[in-house]
């Protein structure tokens, strides 16, 4: 078993894009769950639901799509920060992801937060994903 879950989110959630699923299931855990309410708060994913099945907890993310060709509003997610090597960065070195069209998601000590929260709040952290 995977025992690095933001990976495994990522790859599901890349995955279902690339199919053009309308939902894509991930197993809940704190982390994921912080994650996809802020690719809701960023218009990413339309809708976040959790349910339970066999004694797991899993998030149903129903993923945005714009036109009748169903372009994803999520066009890449990319993992940086990984179990064999965290990359932490101060609040001033935090990179802007398509000249802030994207967005990075950080652990800091106030939680998981977005590039631009972690600039207002002047805080620096590790860096887990681009999405853009």
């Amino acid at each position: 078993m995977n025992n690095d879950t933001i990976s495994t989110m990522i790859t599901l959630l890349r995955n279902a894009n690339i199919r053009r699923k309308t939902t894509a299931q991930i197993p809940a855990n704190t982390v994921t769950k912080r994650i996809v309410r802020i690719l809701l708060e960023e218009g990413f994913v339309k809708d976040i639901a959790e349910h339970r099945e066999n004694k797991k907890n899993l998030l149903d993310v129903t993923l945005k799509y714009q036109g009748k060709k169903k372009k994803p509003y999520i066009t890449a997610l990319k993992r940086i920060s990984k179990p064999g090597l965290r990359i932490y960065l101060g609040h001033k070195r935090i990179p802007r992801v398509l000249g802030g069209m994207g967005i990075v998601i950080l652990s800091t000590s106030d939680g998981l937060i977005t590039d631009r929260e972690a600039r207002q709040r002047k805080i620096g952290g590790e860096i887990l994903c681009y999405v853009w």
